[in-house]
């Protein structure tokens, strides 16, 4: 079971993660999580990064360490990571790395009562689908090719190989559920199920009519 955090936002960790290498104020962490691509998989504006931002500074994972002032900007506090919040994020990824824990994809849950599409129709939507993920999947094989180019270190990249291998997998997984769709013996099985199903709704109607 996953440890209750006292902060448990995911935006959180990247905050902390950050913090390890220099104190920063929340515009300039902000704007690194932007330029390494972590927006892609954290959802984040400034409102919520300054949120957590303060979340973590009453945890007393982060302290503040000075207030910058510029005239021409607006001032700023720099924030530093304290030795509650460097122990905080390595338990965190030590965890997160360790242990799978079970997500709730929306795609999941179309799956799990795909039944009541027709096959014809379900076919055609996942065609849609497996379009859109060839597309994503070209861009993202695109994104890494180009980074790997400017000498970034392979690691920094393992989120969006891990996404691309995420891609490849639905995208095999999608092409077989689509032959598996359109195969002769699921559409009878269907339309029998379908067509006993509309009797009894029909009848429990008729009777609930008298």
């Amino acid at each position: 079971m996953a440890n209750r955090r006292a902060v448990g936002n995911p935006l959180a960790l990247a905050v902390l993660a950050n913090l390890l290498f220099e104190p920063m104020h929340p515009y300039e962490l902000g704007r690194r999580l932007k330029e390494t691509g972590k927006d892609r998989n954290i959802r984040y504006n400034r409102g919520s990064l300054y949120m957590v931002v303060e979340q973590l500074r009453k945890a007393g994972f982060i302290a503040e360490q000075e207030t910058v002032r510029d005239t021409a900007r607006p001032e700023r506090t720099v924030y530093a990571l304290t030795d509650a919040g460097r122990d905080e994020m390595y338990d965190w990824m030590r965890e997160l790395v360790s242990r799978p824990e079970h997500e709730y994809p929306k795609f999941g849950v179309a799956l799990s009562l795909l039944g009541v599409l027709d096959p014809t129709e379900a076919v055609d939507l996942l065609r849609l689908r497996g379009i859109a993920l060839e597309s994503e999947a070209a861009g993202v094989r695109a994104g890494i090719e180009a980074t790997k180019k400017m000498g970034v270190l392979w690691v920094f990249l393992v989120e969006e190989e891990y996404r691309l291998a995420q891609l490849d997998a639905e995208i095999r997984f999608v092409t077989s559920l689509i032959d598996g769709l359109g195969a002769p013996e699921y559409v009878r099985a269907w339309q029998e199920a379908f067509n006993e199903g509309k009797k009894k709704w029909e009848s429990s109607s008729d009777q609930g009519e008298r």
